[in-house]
């Protein structure tokens, strides 16, 4: 026994030390391949990363007040270079139904998108976000809130935007040019309803902007994780919200965008959402994808194209982004301004919106997805004042991304959003939570019903609104900090720069460097490919190591080690910065923010339910 008990152990040693030595290899050839995709991207102009073909119908980039902006149509239904992994059915499991019955019919279709034609069904409109990255990730996947759309019925079109800002765009201007784009869909479409809006993260607020501006123009309104709360947070949950106190507020975008000539660097926003967990930036995500690098590469080098796209921004772009919404908190307060002296009011939109956020989202927690609700209303009895409808749908613990990638939600949730947007109209005003179940009927579709709520239900979701009062206070001293950055500091700064130095600052970005230092520019790495070539060769026959092996679990083991290192320290990390922000603002000086408490409203119990 004692020998057979040394021998399994010296074969699983073996045999794990060949394994890891051809997983290194192979991982460094991704990370190789990395580097190239980024640099071909870079060579295309980052176009969007759409699986979708698509025809530009307007160009920002002619009009009177150029943007960086056009609306475009898509095409096809999906990318047919790329297999669809549900056309390759899975051998059915004894005593279970067979899902993958292609005569049964998987995707759901509205009344509208069986009845009558194209040209009558209601458009869809999908604001992707600008906040760092490039365009398409509403649309990176078939199965997503595109592919969605399209099945239901509905002609889509898509917001995308070029790497680089035109002279002088501002936030108005955007906001202008997407208006423009909007009354586009609605000549291409005169007898269609209004088109509904889909907005992402950022897209949300934007499309919000268009909403208020134009309510006449647009339909249903959907915000997928979208802060529009940006003081909002439960204590020791939501880092992100003391990022511009403990930064001294908006003056250091000032100096970066100083520093870029005038353009602010969107690489240093998604540099901020990689801070926000080190576990997954600094090991799970290589991590995942050394434990299964014979399945996960082209995974990986789709998601890392997107990622690594960065996309640039005004000075004047940025600065009353982060200045008037995430420092300033103005919109939810109906101070936010874009043209002259005119305050940005969301009670002027009074089309359907509906709100999804989930409890996994640790960039925008659903405190600052839905407390906007309480801030701009009040009590729902204004809400039903208005005529207006406002729905949430929330995950229990899918992330900020997983929201517009998941196919798995764009299956569900985004799937059952959609087909309800004529139903938004036959609601009576008021608050509502949608909840959606699948039919036990009928594999694949789903049945929602929507339950009225009360404001105390979304008071619910926080520790109240208190902890609030301390923002004001960072709000008075960001302005005085970018005062005082602008009258001593700026003018040199500007003075010295020019584009080449500018230029040289962002090539020197850590994430830019990570990606080009690891590309066939560098020839040490040319090596990797050739191994790289006859390790996959040899994987096809060879015995690997496999769950079995006493090593392989260990390697598990210490990962998981690892994973728990990192957490804590974020933990730490997040909670010294939570203390640190108190200390330093809890001295409530200047005239800090008073938040009356809400009376709630009695919570009805009548119900809504319809079927796909």
């Amino acid at each position: 026994m004692l020998i057979n008990s040394w021998s399994k152990r010296i074969s699983d040693w073996s045999e794990y030390c060949q394994d890891a030595a051809q997983r290194s290899v192979l991982f460094m050839d991704i990370i190789r391949k990395r580097g190239n995709v980024y640099l071909e991207h870079l060579q295309k102009g980052q176009p969007p990363v759409l699986v979708f073909d698509y025809d530009i119908v307007l160009d920002g980039r002619t009009f009177e007040r150029p943007v960086n902006y056009a609306l475009v149509r898509i095409l096809s239904r999906r990318d047919e270079s790329k297999a669809d992994r549900r056309q390759s059915p899975k051998p059915p499991v004894a005593g279970q139904p067979n899902h993958r019955d292609k005569r049964k019919p998987r995707r759901h279709r509205t009344s509208v998108a069986t009845e009558a034609p194209e040209a009558i069904s209601r458009p869809v409109i999908i604001f992707d976000p600008r906040a760092g990255h490039g365009p398409g990730i509403g649309g990176s996947k078939a199965d997503s809130q595109i592919g969605m759309a399209m099945d239901a019925g509905h002609p889509v079109y898509f917001l995308i935007f070029f790497t680089s800002p035109m002279p002088g765009q501002t936030l108005t201007d955007v906001r202008n040019a997407q208006i423009q784009f909007v009354e586009e869909v609605r000549r291409l479409h005169p007898d269609a309803p209004q088109p509904a809006i889909i907005g992402n993260c950022q897209g949300g607020w934007a499309a919000a902007l268009v909403g208020v501006k134009r309510p006449d123009l647009v339909g249903p309104m959907v915000f997928n994780g979208s802060p529009l709360s940006y003081w909002a947070g439960v204590e020791g949950v939501s880092p992100i919200r003391y990022m511009g106190g403990l930064l001294g507020g908006v003056w250091i975008t000032s100096l970066l965008s100083d520093l870029g000539d005038g353009i602010f660097d969107g690489a240093h926003l998604v540099a901020n959402f990689e801070n926000l967990n080190p576990a997954n930036t600094l090991w799970t995500k290589q991590y995942h994808l050394y434990a299964n690098v014979d399945t996960e590469e082209q995974r990986y080098l789709d998601f890392e194209k997107w990622w690594g796209g960065f996309f640039l921004m005004t000075k004047a772009e940025i600065h009353q982004i982060v200045d008037g919404l995430f420092i300033g908190n103005r919109l939810e307060r109906g101070e936010f301004q874009l043209e002259g002296n005119r305050a940005v009011d969301l009670k002027k939109n009074t089309n359907p919106v509906v709100v999804f956020t989930s409890f996994g989202d640790n960039i925008t927690p659903p405190q600052q997805a839905l407390n906007w609700i309480i801030k701009t209303y009040g009590y729902v009895d204004e809400i039903k004042r208005r005529g207006q409808v406002i729905v949430y749908v929330i995950h229990s613990s899918i992330g900020h991304l997983g929201i517009f990638v998941s196919a798995k939600i764009a299956r569900k949730q985004h799937k059952s959003i959609i087909a309800s947007f004529d139903l938004l109209y036959k609601l009576e005003p008021g608050l509502y939570e949608m909840r959606i179940e699948e039919d036990p009927n009928q594999y694949g579709e789903y049945h929602f019903q929507y339950e009225e709520k009360t404001m105390g239900d979304i008071m619910a979701f926080d520790d109240g609104l208190e902890d609030e009062e301390t923002f004001m206070s960072v709000r008075q001293m960001s302005e005085a900090t970018d005062l005082v950055y602008h009258t001593t500091v700026s003018p040199w700064i500007r003075m010295v720069t020019t584009p080449v130095t500018a230029e040289a600052l962002r090539q020197l970005h850590p994430l830019r460097i990570s990606r080009y230092l690891f590309s066939d520019l560098n020839p040490w790495m040319w090596p990797v490919q050739f191994w790289a070539d006859q390790i996959k060769e040899k994987r096809a026959y060879e015995t690997l190591a496999d769950e079995d092996n006493m090593f392989v679990s260990w390697e598990k083991n210490m990962s998981r080690m690892i994973i728990d290192g990192l957490d804590n320290f974020r933990v730490i990390r997040d909670n010294w910065g939570e203390l640190m922000f108190k200390t330093i603002y809890g001295a409530k000086w200047g005239h800090p923010l008073k938040v009356k408490s809400r009376k709630k409203t009695p919570l009805l119990s009548k119900k809504y339910c319809f079927f796909l």
